[in-house]
């Protein structure tokens, strides 16, 4: 019998621990000699970051025990931390950050490079096979002081016998992808400096070891995000010269042809080192991601074609045997996890662990993808979530809470894979919807640059377009909009309760609140994102007014409502003294406001018990700002 009561205080079956068991989600996908690799989450291991492969009958075997944690720290989001040579795996470990070799069956890991003298003062990732298959190459991020942006970065040879690495020089600020030739003779890789992101512009080159490097593609306005080589005098290249990420084929001479030419973005903004968005399938034709879905490049017929399956978003981790794609897969009713798809059968098989803990299909809410359209006319595509629980059902004459879920980044952007996040508030009566604001990718160079110089404007306006929009059709209950994010989702939530009236309430996690302390002059954020402010708010001291305008942190007196800040203590891209000025400002202004931080966090959250503390203090809030009882999680403590 299906029972009615308000939206919001539905029971679900679907716990604040189910949600923080999804941290497993796979990541690193590879496969070596017909056997699939991949890293995998632990949160009830303080989430470390576990290397597994495929058994022998098929089932997940785990390389490294605890404590070993293959993730590393170069640009703060890490990069690919594993490579295989032969039967050894070399890998970084995340406690001291060194690189080690493991021979399974014969020894225990060993390091391969020297500690460091300070506390993660040398980092290494994108690990590649290097010369004679008897080193790796992998990029090395060197801390020279004490200031966030004391770094320096080189490529580096780091050979099995223990001998140390050894710098192969730096042609940029920054490095990636550093790729071998077939025949030993080239390297090829990617470069950028600041203040360029990646995705603004970056450079690949190409240089015989120990002589200059040439320049074959990219430049200030054309960003390369992979390279793989073809073969010894060829590369196949993700880069957008015309403003859409397309397959290129380059020569040594520069040549270079677009193998399938559309306004289609067939690769993705650059955050971690050693992403893949296309693999080489063979006869001229290549496994690419077109928006994060599986299809299939012909060269010959210049085309692009979606593959049919139910797995609608894939992680940019593709990689290719003979027909067959590996890589972290998902979609609406399917978690993120490891699978094999054969492109001829369509059959797919699921390489990591089956989930012991599946969420009932009656629970899942299906999401719609809608494009609303700002004042100006322009496209704000989402994916509109509503309230699904097949025991309640909310009273005739209401519309539900909504959650605006605003994607990090900004320079990055929301899929339809199934979240558990999500679905624990929808299964207790709220509406949910991602905005995939301007500025987001995944839409092209012109879509992602409409927000230069309109960070804490476009994304603040497209979340509250959206949110009123729900509002006037009646899907969402327009007293009863909250607005929630991370990193720089958080800064558009906080910048949203500053600067318009749409929502009753905000999430806030792991923001950026004062846009002067997030640059290289304010020392508040780390060298990779130190400028990226200069695109998308201006350069100072030029523009100092409009930082001071847009930051939340100086216009605590125009909160529109309560809000919830979460924070993790050890995060050095958006550090908790940003956080702690503002709550500090809070207390005593009348504002009901929360403040929970988290001990061992980085930049979001890993440890089920964070996410389990975080979720649940997230849910009574709401309760207590839309007038709800929140069943079965313990009150927060709202102070004014």
């Amino acid at each position: 019998m299906v029972k009615i009561a308000q939206f919001g205080s539905w029971k679900s079956p679907l716990t604040a621990e189910m949600v923080a068991a999804a941290g497993v989600a796979p990541r690193w996908v590879d496969v070596h000699d017909g056997v699939v690799w991949w890293a995998e989450g632990r949160p009830n291991e303080e989430g470390r970051s576990a290397l597994m492969r495929e058994g022998p009958d098929g089932t997940p075997v785990e390389v490294l025990p605890a404590p070993w944690n293959v993730r590393n720290r170069v640009q703060e989001y890490g990069g690919r931390p594993w490579t295989v040579l032969g039967n050894t795996v070399v890998f970084t470990n995340w406690a001291d950050q060194r690189v080690y070799a493991f021979t399974e069956g014969v020894d225990e890991p060993r390091p391969l490079t020297a500690e460091p003298e300070r506390h993660h003062g040398v980092r290494y990732a994108d690990l590649s096979p290097g010369f004679g298959n008897t080193s790796v190459l992998c990029v090395r991020e060197t801390i020279t002081g004490d200031r966030p942006t004391d770094v320096t970065r080189d490529l580096v040879e780091i050979p099995l016998d223990g001998s140390g690495a050894r710098s192969l020089g730096a042609s940029h600020h920054f490095l990636a992808a550093p790729r071998l030739s077939p025949d030993g003779k080239w390297l090829a890789w990617i470069g950028w400096d600041h203040p360029d992101m990646p995705w603004d512009g970056s450079e690949l080159c190409v240089a015989e070891p120990g002589r200059p490097h040439r320049v074959l593609a990219g430049g200030p306005r054309e960003s390369v995000c992979q390279v793989e080589w073809e073969s010894p005098d060829s590369l196949l290249v993700l880069t957008d010269p015309d403003g859409w990420w397309n397959l290129f084929r380059v020569g040594l001479d520069g040549t270079a042809t677009n193998l399938a030419p559309c306004e289609e973005e067939l690769g993705g903004p650059l955050w971690v080192l050693g992403s893949r968005w296309f693999a080489p399938l063979g006869g001229g034709r290549h496994a690419i991601l077109r928006s994060d879905r599986l299809a299939v490049l012909d060269e010959h017929t210049g085309t692009v074609t979606d593959v049919e399956t139910e797995l609608t978003s894939w992680s940019s981790d593709v990689t290719a045997v003979g027909n067959t794609v590996v890589s972290g897969a998902g979609g609406p009713r399917h978690e993120l996890a490891v699978v094999r798809l054969d492109l001829e059968s369509g059959a797919t098989t699921t390489v990591s662990a089956e989930r012991d803990d599946q969420l009932p299909a009656e629970y899942l809410p299906i999401p719609e993808h809608r494009v609303f359209t700002s004042p100006d006319g322009r496209r704000i595509p989402a994916f509109v979530y509503l309230p699904k629980n097949p025991g309640f059902a909310g009273p005739d004459d209401a519309s539900p809470p909504f959650l605006v879920n605003v994607h990090g980044g900004p320079t990055g952007k929301s899929t339809d894979v199934l979240r558990r996040d999500i679905v624990y508030f929808t299964s207790r009566g709220f509406g949910v919807v991602a905005v995939n604001y301007g500025g987001s990718s995944g839409y092209g160079r012109a879509f992602r640059e409409s927000l230069n110089e309109q960070w804490g404007v476009i994304d603040v306006q497209d979340c509250a377009t959206v949110a009123a929009t729900l509002a006037e059709e009646t899907v969402a209950d327009g007293t009863r909009l909250a607005v929630r994010g991370g990193s720089a989702g958080g800064w558009t939530a906080a910048a949203s309760m500053t600067s318009v009236s749409t929502f009753a309430c905000a999430t806030i996690m792991f923001p950026i609140l004062d846009l002067t302390g997030w640059t290289d002059h304010g020392g508040e954020t780390h060298d990779f994102e130190s400028r990226y402010i200069e695109g998308l708010v201006g350069k100072l001291p030029e523009h100092a007014d409009r930082y001071a305008e847009r930051s939340p942190s100086h216009h605590v007196d125009r909160l529109a409502g309560p809000v919830l800040l979460l924070q993790g203590l050890e995060d050095k891209v958006c550090p908790p003294e940003q956080a702690d000025r503002f709550v500090a400002s809070l207390d005593g202004t009348g504002v009901p406001h929360a403040y929970l931080t988290f001990e061992g966090e980085q930049h979001g959250f890993r440890r089920a018990s964070s996410v389990i503390r975080a979720l649940e203090a997230e849910l009574s809030f709401y309760g207590q700002v839309f007038g709800f009882a929140a069943p079965d999680v313990p009150a927060l403590e709202l102070h004014q």
